[in-house]
């Protein structure tokens, strides 16, 4: 089964544009991503999901991701709690709601 991340995210005022833009185009296409989508959560408020084959792929991009986040993270507001700019979970599928 597939591996999942997820990454939350919470933009400064004004800012979403700059934050969207750094991922469109394909900026945001990273080795072995397989699916990728950004959603609005509330207000300046988001999640990047990514869709991974497996662990190994979205450790491989690690590298590209923090590319990408250096690009715009200056667009981005603290979370609190010690979290920092992003909160960031991942890992593989246990249950296939489709099948």
């Amino acid at each position: 089964m597939a591996t999942f991340n997820v990454v939350r995210f919470r933009i400064k005022l004004g800012r979403e544009d700059e934050f969207l833009n750094a991922h469109r185009e394909g900026k945001a296409n990273w080795p072995g991503l397989a699916r990728g989508h950004i959603i609005k959560t509330g207000d300046r408020t988001y999640c990047l999901i990514g869709e991974w084959g497996d662990l190994a792929a979205l450790k491989g991009a690690r590298d590209q991701m923090i590319a990408t986040l250096n690009s715009f993270r200056d667009t981005l507001e603290d979370l609190g709690g010690g979290l920092g700019v992003t909160d960031a979970v991942s890992g593989d599928v246990v249950v296939d709601l489709r099948a």
